[in-house]
């Protein structure tokens, strides 16, 4: 509710100030949905599609690295023959 009442309220205001023309009231409508998406973002921490796959990249890096790790610290025992 406290959303809608915000959008309706921009579009009164485009009114009033006579702003008619559809060009200028879609790039208006436009930037009022992106802000509202990167308020959203801010609020939820999303991170991008970018970020993302670095970060994936990242965790894959580690994962490698940890494998070789504990098989450096894990070698195969040899037993000793029983005479």
């Amino acid at each position: 509710m406290k959303n809608s009442k915000f959008v309706i309220d921009r579009f009164a205001k485009l009114i009033e100030q006579g702003i008619v023309s559809s060009k200028d009231i879609t790039s208006e409508i436009l930037s009022i949905l992106k802000s509202k998406r990167d308020e959203l973002v801010f609020k939820l921490k999303l991170t991008s599609k970018d970020e993302f796959e670095i970060l994936s990249k990242r965790v894959e890096i580690l994962e490698k690295k940890i494998e070789k790790i504990k098989l450096k610290k894990n070698p195969k025992s040899k037993r000793a023959k029983k005479l």
